[in-house]
């Protein structure tokens, strides 16, 4: 018996889900007294004009956003349901991985009106048949034009709604994008007086975009925010130019542009961050983006390379940065240790580690745990990563003669409470933020070291005598970024001696068999990575009042660190394999960030 496209429908997914266990009777009936309304919400939400599209029965169910039962805090979600209906109509569930699309087999196989209108996409071309993901699992007439547009077997393979639509809409939009900036390149130019708040188009609203240089980087940058990109890089090359995007910490090829586009891209990202276009010198910008509700900053460096100017956005979206401390990832025994040092009146606080440990997130979530209305916190920061309305952020410049040490000279006459220094980087900063931390104040920065003892020695380096290291210094939280194991397709494994031996059991054949950890085998979710997001790692050196005396007395980095030892100094690779031994992250990426840590113990 042939099935029609008609026969899914709410009430037809509402119906697995109570049987599979996922909805209870009574949640099913509200969806079904409320179909309607919640009908119109999510069209109104999604816009009006000739490209709306017919809602799916699953995006209905899965609005209501009811708790899973057997996953809380977890909701009922696309993803869920998509699953159970694949499960019982007998169909292949797969999560669309957007990074691994074939956007010349997709635009190639089905027009834009026509994917849209079916809720379809071409995934890859098998040894026999096309792979084709659709939204209806009951929609045999589908396939059967499928077959006869294609000339190909039609495997089908269940996807979300939201899966299929979003990949259409960042496919064919992009490439159609690109199509059209070649075709007119030069008749159309993006113009006009260079605000400070851009506003990006998102979706459906990017086709009505004038230029179309304008859309394909609104839907690069829509791209990035999507999956979490902290980077995007827009890097020429001979014959094309590359878009690579990091995340978590990884960088991944995107897309590859011809390369007679490649000025256009960077002129428009250069009109944006209100950069001089015609200028071949390495440049620095910000653009201030409006994206829905929310508001991001980015940062934008151009460099000249041997093929034209290499573009890098930074993204700095303030909900990474200002976290609460118990989001950082402390151990139970770290955070009340961290906190403790912030509730100094006076003293100094460093926290170390290389570009990309997340210092200035440690420093911000710090800043905002101490702030309130009687407290003065000013920052001076080289340059100003996040603005945020409860800080005075002065940006440190040379020009205007506002480097961190003469500014913080300036600053000291303003009643701060708490201040925060960018980076100590020279003599200068580190003698006045000494001082600033001995007048009375509570001074927090970075350094570049690659452990926590040994900020001390750095500090004498500066040229800051070792009685004032002593008399100042409370703390010093060292820090690195582990991503994290993807709990979609995370599983235990079981770990091997070698691998036993690495977490420090003493005997490890004992327990060769026995123990287990966590890894994630890969799916789209990770982008076949295993891991998804990132936490940190830390390493806490307190100074009490027997490192005091050590430092006074100019005690070598190796009696600081024995002592610190003693005194229950957990070392970052400590810190790591734990985070193993409880499933947070895997031992190959504990061993790989913490490589440069293990020095003077």
């Amino acid at each position: 018996m042939r099935r029609r496209a008609g026969e899914f429908s709410v009430e037809y997914v509402l119906d697995v889900l109570c049987k599979r266990g996922l909805l209870r009777e009574e949640q099913r009936r509200l969806v079904l007294a409320r179909e309607g309304a919640q009908r119109q919400k999510l069209a109104r939400e999604a816009g009006s004009g000739p490209r709306r599209r017919d809602l799916s029965p699953i995006e209905i169910v899965a609005s209501f956003d009811f708790p899973d039962p057997k996953k809380r805090p977890e909701v009922v979600d696309q993803d869920k349901i998509v699953s159970v209906i694949a499960e019982e109509v007998g169909v292949a569930f797969r999560r669309i991985d957007r990074l691994r699309l074939d956007a010349a087999l997709i635009t190639r196989t089905l027009s834009l009106p026509y994917a849209r209108k079916h809720g379809v996409i071409a995934l890859e071309r098998g040894d026999r048949s096309l792979v084709m993901a659709v939204t209806n699992p009951f929609d045999d007439a589908l396939v059967d034009e499928l077959v006869e547009l294609t000339k190909s077997d039609i495997t089908r393979v269940l996807c979300t709604p939201s899966d299929v639509f979003r990949s259409i809409t960042e496919v064919y939009g992009f490439r159609s994008s690109i199509r059209d900036a070649q075709r007119d390149l030069g008749a159309r130019s993006a113009q006009g007086t260079l605000e400070n708040l851009v506003s990006l188009a998102a979706g459906e609203q990017l086709e009505a975009a004038s230029a179309p240089i304008v859309s394909a980087v609104d839907y690069l940058l829509n791209y990035a925010f999507d999956h979490r990109a902290s980077d995007v890089h827009i890097e020429p090359h001979r014959e094309e130019t590359a878009v690579r995007m990091r995340i978590d910490g990884i960088l991944h090829v995107v897309y590859r542009v011809p390369r007679v586009l490649h000025e256009a891209l960077t002129n428009r990202v250069k009109v944006m961050a209100r950069m001089d276009i015609a200028s071949r010198r390495p440049q620095d910008g910000r653009i201030r983006l409006q994206r829905g509700d929310a508001e991001l900053d980015l940062r934008v460096s151009t460099l000249p390379t041997a093929f034209g100017d290499k573009v890098v956005i930074r993204v700095l979206d303030p909900a990474m940065f200002l976290k609460d401390l118990a989001e950082l990832g402390f151990l139970e025994d770290e955070q009340p240790t961290f906190e403790r040092w912030l509730a100094r009146p006076t003293g100094l606080i460093l926290v170390c580690g290389p570009t990309g440990s997340g210092k200035t997130t440690t420093l911000y979530s710090a800043l905002r745990a101490v702030s309130s209305p009687e407290v003065n916190i000013t920052t001076i920061e080289d340059p100003i990563e996040v603005v945020y309305e409860e800080f005075n952020q002065v940006s440190a410049n040379a020009k205007t003669g506002t480097q961190f040490g003469e500014a913080l000279r300036h600053i000291l006459r303003q009643d701060p409470d708490v201040i925060l220094i960018g980076e100590i980087r020279d003599e200068e900063t580190a003698q006045e933020a000494v001082q600033a931390a001995l007048t009375g104040h509570l001074v927090l920065s970075t350094l570049h070291t690659n452990h926590s003892v040994g900020a001390v020695a750095r500090l004498i380096d500066l040229k800051v005598p070792p009685f004032l290291v002593a008399e100042t210094l409370v703390g010093v939280l060292a820090q690195r970024l582990v991503r994290r194991v993807c709990h979609a397709c995370g599983e235990d494994v079981v770990l091997t001696p070698d691998e036993l031996g690495e977490l420090g059991v003493t005997h490890p054949d004992e327990y060769a068999g026995r123990l287990v950890a966590r890894r994630g085998v890969g799916c789209p979710r990770c982008r076949q990575t295993g891991y998804f997001g990132r936490g940190g790692i830390y390493e806490l050196f307190q100074v009490n009042g027997r490192m005091r005396e050590l430092i006074a007395e100019g005690a070598a980095p190796e009696a600081l660190s024995r002592a610190a030892r003693q005194d229950g100094l957990r070392s970052l690779r400590e810190h790591a394999l734990r985070k193993v031994a409880i499933g947070l992250t895997t031992l190959e990426e504990a061993l790989r960030v913490t490589a440069d840590s293990e020095g003077v113990r």
